[in-house]
């Protein structure tokens, strides 16, 4: 069985942040660590070379596939800031309809600027997600 691709990593993600360019992504990136660190009660960890995640949990597909991967998460993309929440949204209609602007794909949450985005809103959403990976999934 073929192991995912983004694996956590030994890198810096102090490293990482400090490489930001943009200032204010940087600032966004670093209150969202925040928020993802205060639901998780766990520190930052690369998974590969572009995504800082908290948590782990441990999945298996119908297929017979099992793996790891985070619980939530998030990568300073050049178009937008990506936000992981594993658990999906369908869950959370309510939290989105306030959430402000953003787009989303299947786990991925993606804001130009938090000041976009209702930050208390968002600090829901992640505790939320966790909490509903935790019922769900082996996490630690």
């Amino acid at each position: 069985m073929a192991e995912n691709k983004t694996q956590a990593t030994k890198a810096s993600v102090t490293e990482f942040i400090k490489a930001i360019d943009d200032p204010v992504r940087r600032a966004d990136v670093r209150k969202v660590a925040a928020m993802m660190r205060k639901a998780t009660g766990k520190r930052a960890k690369m998974w590969g070379s572009s995504i800082v995640g908290y948590g782990t949990y441990r999945y298996k597909y119908a297929s017979g596939r099992e793996g790891e991967f985070m619980m939530v998460g998030y990568s300073p993309r050049k178009q937008a800031l990506s936000v992981y929440i594993m658990a999906g949204f369908s869950k959370y209609g309510s939290l989105m309809a306030r959430l402000g602007k953003y787009k989303t794909g299947k786990s991925c949450l993606y804001i130009k600027r938090l000041s976009d985005i209702d930050e208390q809103v968002l600090q829901r959403l992640i505790n939320e997600s966790v909490k509903y990976m935790r019922k769900t999934y082996e996490t630690w």
